[in-house]
C-alpha cells in the first residue's frame, strides 16, 4: 500500500510560506492566523523529520532541505492549478446538447441559433427535436426546452416564455372565403386543432362564444403541421403567438381578432439540478432569455 501523502493543509500552508519567506503573509493569503501557519509547518517537519527553515531574528530562510522540496510543490501546485482551470474550462466550452419539441425547433431555435453560435464559437450547439416525455432528461441532453406547467422533480425550471392563445389563417382565407369580422363568424370555417380539440373549446368559452362546433377540423401532432396547414388556406389555427412570430412577420399568417387568452402552460428551459450552475448551460440559459424576451406578446 503507498505511503499516505503528507497532511495537505501543511503542504499549503509550507508553500506558501516558502514563496512568501513570510509566515505572516501566508498567513494572510490562506485566511488563517500566523500562529496556525507555525503550527503546520511544525506538523509537516515532524512528518518529515526535516528542517524546512531557518527562524533568525525576524527573518525566514529555506534549508537547503527546504528549498528542494518547496521547488518540487511549485511545479506540483501549478500543475493542480492547470489541470483545475481546464476542468473550469471544459463547462464553459465544448458541446451542449440541446432537446426540445419539434414545433419549437423549427418555427423559433432553429432561425435564432447561428447568433448564439456567432458569439460563442467555443461552443458546439446540437440541437435534438424530441417529444420529450414530462419530467424525462436523459444523460445525452445537457438542457432541454419542456412544455408544461414548470414543475418537475430533480430538474431546474426557468420560465422562459408564456403562451398566447389567438386564432390565425392565411391572408388569401380571408380574401376569398366567408368573412371573420367576429369571433361567430368562426362557425363558418374549419377548425384546426393542434393535438387536441380542447384548446379550441376552452378558448371559445373564455370569450363566451357559443353554436361552434369543436369536433370539426383535423387534428395535427405538432404545431407546426397546424400552421402550415393555416397558412396554405385550409382552416383557422388556434395558435402561440411565440412559434407563429416568423410566418405572421412574412405575411404567410394574419390574426383576425385582437382577443388572446394566456395559456396555463408555458414553456421552460430545464436541466438536471446538479448541472444548473455549469458555465455553458448558465451561457446557453442567458442567452435564450435574453433573445426571447417580450417575443411574440404584442402580435396584433
Amino acid at each position: 500500500m503507498p505511503k499516505r501523502l503528507p497532511p495537505l493543509n501543511a503542504l499549503k500552508a509550507f508553500e506558501s510560506a516558502a514563496r512568501h519567506l513570510s509566515f505572516t503573509k501566508a498567513a494572510d493569503e490562506l485566511f488563517v492566523t500566523q500562529a496556525a501557519v507555525s503550527h503546520q509547518i511544525k506538523s509537516l517537519e515532524s512528518y518529515l523529520s526535516t528542517k524546512l527553515f531557518h527562524r533568525k531574528n525576524r527573518s525566514l530562510l529555506l534549508t537547503e532541505e527546504g528549498q528542494a522540496y518547496f521547488q518540487d510543490l511549485r511545479d506540483i501546485f501549478t500543475q493542480v492549478q492547470e489541470a483545475t482551470d481546464r476542468l473550469l474550462a471544459m463547462g464553459a466550452k465544448g458541446a451542449i446538447t440541446v432537446a426540445t419539441p419539434p414545433s419549437f425547433a423549427s418555427q423559433w431555435l432553429v432561425p435564432k441559433i447561428y447568433q448564439f453560435s456567432a458569439a460563442h464559437t467555443d461552443i458546439d450547439v446540437r440541437i435534438k427535436a424530441v417529444d420529450l416525455d414530462d419530467g424525462f432528461l436523459d444523460d445525452s441532453v445537457d438542457i432541454a426546452v419542456y412544455y408544461g406547467k414548470g414543475s418537475w422533480t430533480g430538474l431546474h425550471a426557468t420560465k422562459l416564455i408564456a403562451e398566447y392563445l389567438t386564432p390565425m389563417c392565411s391572408p388569401l382565407l380571408l380574401q376569398r372565403g366567408k368573412p371573420l369580422n367576429s369571433l361567430d363568424d368562426l362557425s363558418h370555417h374549419t377548425l384546426l386543432h393542434d393535438n387536441t380539440r380542447s384548446a379550441w373549446k376552452n378558448w371559445l368559452q373564455a370569450f363566451s362564444v357559443k353554436g361552434i362546433n369543436v369536433n370539426q377540423g383535423p387534428i395535427f401532432s405538432h404545431t407546426m403541421l397546424v400552421l402550415q396547414a393555416a397558412a396554405i388556406g385550409q382552416g383557422i389555427a388556434l395558435s402561440d403567438t411565440v412559434l407563429a412570430k416568423p410566418d405572421i412577420d412574412s405575411g404567410r399568417l394574419v390574426c383576425p381578432f385582437v382577443e388572446k387568452i394566456e395559456s396555463k402552460q408555458s414553456y421552460y428551459l430545464v436541466c438536471r439540478e446538479s448541472q444548473a450552475d455549469k458555465s455553458k448551460i448558465k451561457v446557453f440559459r442567458d442567452w435564450m432569455l435574453t433573445q426571447i424576451e417580450g417575443y411574440g406578446e404584442n402580435i396584433e
